[in-house]
């Protein structure tokens, strides 16, 4: 349930993410600061930030798993979390989410069949399954055991496990983390592909600077705060740098500069 602590501008009917003054805590800590931003519909969104400053938890708060938020987070239409959206997001975490001794299809096959319970669903299973596998290019490892297959064809399997229900939204949480630069390659053609044939909105986390680049539009976030959301054109060309992470860089140095020179503390002015 999301507390509203304000006024805000109503999310155009292009953004599938839209939030207004989005925090979370985490005890006493605060994990997220008054975050606002807007992710749009069917392109490719990079959350990029060293590790450790909130993008997995944002992530959680966008597909409903977070606990301890405040402000205002719609999510395709509906306040995140709602139970309606379920069928609608797709998540895919850091870990692969897949079984070593299932075959890449019986994976998906147990999957659909959560998705899709009873015989009446039983060529609809076939058919997602089916889709997923070829959405992923793994037709040709079907059959192979999960446990077998390289590190880049695992997060393939778990990408198609998110794609069985068609989601609207795909949430992917680093999942190019310890791949090798051709894996890296061929899984952002992979979602350009998914945003491009199908409409599909992406949003990616990443702490490498340089995926930034891939990207259609970017959120980039240091220490639970939002620094920019731009393109990647518009980051460069705003910060006169020639990549995104010289401009990161920059805004990381700008906002440090300006915290140094933030009093701590107000002087009541004497009477």
């Amino acid at each position: 349930m999301m507390n509203k602590t304000g006024e805000a501008a109503p999310p155009t009917p292009q953004a599938a993410v839209h939030a207004t003054g989005l925090t979370v805590a985490r005890g006493e800590r605060t994990v997220l600061r008054g975050l606002d931003f807007t992710v749009p519909r069917g392109r490719v969104t990079g959350l990029l930030g060293p590790s450790g400053c909130g993008k997995t938890t944002l992530m959680r708060a966008i597909v409903g798993t977070q606990a301890k938020v405040t402000g205002t987070l719609d999510v395709l239409g509906r306040p995140a979390g709602d139970p309606a959206l379920r069928s609608r997001i797709g998540y895919v975490t850091q870990a692969p989410s897949v079984y070593d001794d299932l075959t890449v299809r019986q994976n998906l096959d147990y999957f659909a069949a959560v998705l899709l319970p009873g015989r009446a669903h039983r060529a609809a299973r076939r058919t997602a399954v089916d889709r997923a596998v070829a959405d992923v290019d793994l037709t040709s490892h079907a059959d192979a055991l999960a446990g077998r297959l390289s590190g880049g064809q695992r997060s393939r399997v778990s990408l198609a496990v998110a794609l069985l229900g068609t989601p609207e939204l795909l949430v992917l949480d680093e999942p190019t983390v310890g791949l090798d630069p051709v894996l890296r390659r061929d899984l952002w053609d992979l979602f350009h592909r998914i945003a491009a044939d199908r409409g599909t909105t992406l949003l990616i986390s990443s702490h490498v600077m340089d995926e930034a680049e891939r990207c259609h539009q970017l959120l980039l976030l240091r220490e639970g705060e939002l620094l920019a959301e731009d393109t990647p054109e518009a980051l460069r060309r705003r910060n006169d740098t020639a990549t995104v992470e010289d401009a990161f860089l920059h805004l990381v140095d700008a906002a440090a500069a300006r915290a140094a020179h933030t009093p701590t503390r107000t002087e009541e002015p004497h009477s």
